[in-house]
């Protein structure tokens, strides 16, 4: 089984959009959404949810207010100033070191797991899909990530699929180190932009470290040809495969509020065609 990751430097290039044509473009493959602090792939694809799971992380103290004696030495101890004059702990403040937990000289602290979100197995028109959804200010480790690709990759066995789309996380944080390893291909998406070409370096840095082979195309890249090339260039400095430009199209979000993707709404489009071209190069590098 192969994976292919799409990921970019920042938020916002496309990254999602794309992937979700090359969903309509690809044979049997499976769908993962590893952008679980901000996933969206499911609102062109419509899932079916077949299971839905808890997705359990971290820990937040909790104080019995009956045990507990007021001495102060949880107060004083917690360095992130989450436990208040009336012995009572902010669940945002608290970072789960679990300091006041394990010196609380009366026992009166617990220390129970967090539900952070969910995670579910669904099906969509394109093939089974494994997503995930964060809760209200809930953090992301990576350790959704990596459930989410495990997951992935046991439904690509199950149904005995030898390809595995991801839509990777943005930036070169936690989330997108934990995407990244193990994948067969990386495709970063980028943006004609200084900051676009600042964080496409970022990110491929971080690919090569895990030994990742690398893709790399930029989308809008009509908007600011300049820019676009000097992307190009740098890619083939670092001997990162260029498979194409897509220029701007608003067929894009024109799709996007259909909850379809660019080749269903539009194959003709302009768009489409460039999309379709750089499939076409993936599939090749990939050996599809």
């Amino acid at each position: 089984m192969k994976e292919l990751i799409v990921i970019s430097g920042k938020g916002g290039t496309g990254k999602t959009s794309i992937l979700a044509a090359f969903a309509s473009l690809a044979g049997k493959k499976v769908l993962c959404d590893a952008d679980v602090d901000a996933a969206d792939l499911h609102l062109i694809m419509a899932p079916r949810i077949l299971e839905r799971h808890d997705f359990v992380s971290g820990h937040t103290a909790v104080i019995d207010s009956d045990k507990c004696d007021q001495c102060g030495l949880c107060r004083e101890l917690c360095k992130w100033n989450a436990i208040s004059e009336d012995f009572v702990v902010d669940p945002i403040g608290c970072e789960g070191c679990g300091v006041c937990f394990y010196f609380c000289p009366e026992k009166a602290i617990d220390f129970p797991l967090d539900t952070c979100g969910e995670w579910f197995l669904s099906d969509t028109r394109f093939g089974p899909m494994a997503h995930a959804s964060l809760g209200i200010a809930e953090e992301n480790s990576g350790k959704l990530v990596s459930l989410i690709r495990q997951q992935g990759k046991m439904l690509a066995e199950k149904n005995n699929m030898g390809l595995l789309l991801t839509d990777g996380p943005p930036g070169i944080g936690c989330p997108v180190i934990a995407s990244l390893g193990g994948a067969s291909a990386a495709l970063i998406v980028a943006e004609p932009t200084v900051s676009g070409k600042h964080d496409m370096e970022r990110v491929a840095e971080l690919a090569a470290f895990f030994n990742v082979p690398t893709m790399v195309c930029v989308n809008k890249f009509d908007l600011n040809p300049e820019m676009g090339q000097a992307i190009e260039s740098f890619a083939k400095e670092k001997n990162i495969t260029v498979m194409g430009r897509i220029p701007f199209d608003p067929v894009f979000t024109r799709a996007t509020v259909q909850g379809k993707t660019v080749i269903e709404f539009d194959p003709a489009s302009e768009g489409s065609g460039a999309v379709k071209k750089i499939w076409e190069a993936v599939a090749r590098h990939l050996g599809l």
